[in-house]
Parts: C-alpha cells; structure tokens; sequence
C-alpha cells in the first residue's frame, strides 16, 4: 500500500513538472507583455529596461528554473498588468471559484446519484423516461447558452435571480464568502446550475447503467431468494459495487467543474480566477496565465491521486494484489 501511494505522488509530481513546462512554453508564442505595459511614445531604451526587470532577457531555462523554484514557494512573480504579487491576486479570487465549484459539486453529486439510482431502479415508469429525455439537455447543450437561457427565463422575464456577479461577500479572516448572506446565495444558483447540469447528467447516466448492469448480476438473485428486502438489496449491494467505476468519472467531473469554470464564470461575470485567466490572456499576462494552469493541474492531479486511493480503500480485490 505505502509503495503504491508512493509511486502515484512520484507520477503525480512527474505531471506537474510537464504541464509546467508546457504551459510556460507555450506562453512565450501568445505575445510580448511589454507592448501592451508601454505606451506609444516609448523608445528602445525603456523596452530593453523593463525586459530586464521582468526577467525577460534572460533564456528560456533560466526563466523556466526560476519559475519552478517560485512556483514551489508559492509564488509566481508580480502580474504584468496590475504590478502586484501574482499570489495575491489568486488568493483573492480562488474563494469565488471554489465556492461556485463546491455548490456546482455537491448538486452534481446529489442529484446525480440519486436521480441515478431512482431511474435504475424504476427504468420503466414514466418519470424515469421523462428524466432520462430532459437529461440530453444537459448533455447535448453548451455551456454557454445554458447559462444565457437561465440568465433570460429567471432574471430577465422573471426578475426573481441576479443575472451577474457574486452578491454581498462576508470577510472571515482572508477568505470572502458569499454563503452568509442572502444576495450571496442568491447569486450562486444560476452559475452553479449552469456549471454543474453536464456533471450531473453524465454521473446520473452513469449510475443508473452501472446500476442496472449490478442488478442482473447472481448475487442480487441470490440475494433476493434468501428474502432480504428490496431497499437493503438496492442501496447495500447494488449501489455499494456500482460506485468503484462511477468514483473514477466523478472524480474527474469534480476536476472538471473547476477547469472548465472558465466560461460559466465569464457568462455570469463571477470574479473567480476563471474569469482573471481570461483577463490575463488579453493582457498577455503570462505569471497569471501560468500561475492559473499550475493551480487547475495540482488540483486535477490531486482529486486522481485521492480517487485511486479510494480505490484501494472500496475495493478489497486492489488491496490483495497490491500485497501479492
């Protein structure tokens, strides 16, 4: 087991290291933040002094060193376009996205598997059907226009949602949070349906195939010969051996919500670090840019890591032949 864990954060650690270099190459080609940080009247004096402020003359693995050595500090350089610690900026917007993706996480994971059980279980009765058919909205829909068409139905016709931005934030210590107020709350129903509604259609489809593919398996017959209950058999068999495949695609979705939080961020105008990335590319701001697709990958590359050891830890079959 300590040789498995081991040899997953030594893999993990190898994937951090090329995604960082890959992003940081391929920054380089997105433009020169130097011409958008002067103004016209500049000369080539002034060009050749800030690039050297920025560490810009220097080569490629230079750059790239120092970059890596911040990076494990927890600093990425100052932002080319506000002048300020690049950390700082994140530590100010990562509270917004993680509340939106935590929201959008659990409405995925509950409606999700339960709508997934439910539809397993009564795969022939209307509402399974009905949910199933509304189910390929949120599958076949883009984002986007998910979120344009929530925005139009409950705050443009109906008026009883905000359309834009995070509401009222409470400060409690260095962290925002929009969940003690009502505005707050408020504001994150739509862009935490929005962000969610893909997840929680491809998980609850999941389940309920995984779900009934457990119920036609011998020991849910034999199961039901020894006379346990309905409900027992469901919940405490079927859905127990359904989860090991469903924990892969819900970890992933889980990576997902926060990656791909980029665009419900910028329909909603909620000011996470999706919508600053966003910034950053029209300013070429290359310490941002970089500093948002280390974070996104630390944290895909952590949910992996936690979702293979949660196989280990459902599934006694893995724990055997890790032994073996």
């Amino acid at each position: 087991m300590l040789n498995y864990i081991i040899r997953r954060v030594l893999q993990s650690v190898l994937v951090l290291l090329v995604v960082g270099l890959v992003a940081f190459a391929m920054f380089r080609f997105v433009g020169d933040p130097v011409d958008n940080m002067l103004g016209q009247e500049r000369t080539m004096e002034d060009v050749e002094r800030l690039r050297e402020q920025l560490g810009l003359d220097q080569s490629f693995v230079v750059q790239y060193y120092r970059f890596l050595e911040g990076a494990v500090q927890g600093e990425f350089g100052i932002s080319y376009r506000q002048g300020r610690q690049v950390s700082e900026i994140i530590a100010e917007r990562i509270p917004a996205t993680l509340e939106l993706a935590a929201v959008s996480g659990v409405f995925a994971l509950v409606l999700g598997i339960g709508l997934g059980v439910f539809t397993a279980i009564r795969r022939d009765g209307f509402a399974s059907n009905a949910i199933m058919t509304l189910s390929l909205i949120g599958v076949s829909l883009p984002t986007f226009l998910i979120g344009i068409l929530l925005i139009y139905l409950f705050s443009v016709e109906l008026g009883w949602l905000p359309s834009f931005g995070r509401g009222e934030v409470v400060q409690i210590g260095g962290w925002s949070t929009g969940f003690l107020t009502q505005s707050g709350l408020m504001a994150l129903i739509l862009p935490s349906i929005t962000l969610g509604l893909y997840q929680m259609t491809l998980i609850m489809r999941l389940v309920r195939s995984e779900m009934l593919e457990v119920l036609r398996q011998d020991y849910i017959r034999f199961a039901r010969a020894r006379g346990l209950k309905q409900r027992a058999i469901n919940f405490r068999h079927a859905l127990k051996n359904t989860l090991v495949p469903v924990i892969t695609v819900t970890g992933l979705q889980l990576g997902s919500i926060i990656a791909f939080a980029i665009i419900t961020e910028t329909v909603f105008q909620w000011p996470g670090v999706g919508l600053l990335f966003i910034n950053a590319i029209q300013f070429v701001d290359i310490p941002v840019m970089a500093a948002y697709l280390m974070l996104i990958s630390v944290m895909f590359v952590g949910i992996n890591l936690a979702v293979d050891l949660l196989y280990v830890a459902i599934d006694p079959r893995l724990r055997t032949e890790g032994k073996s």
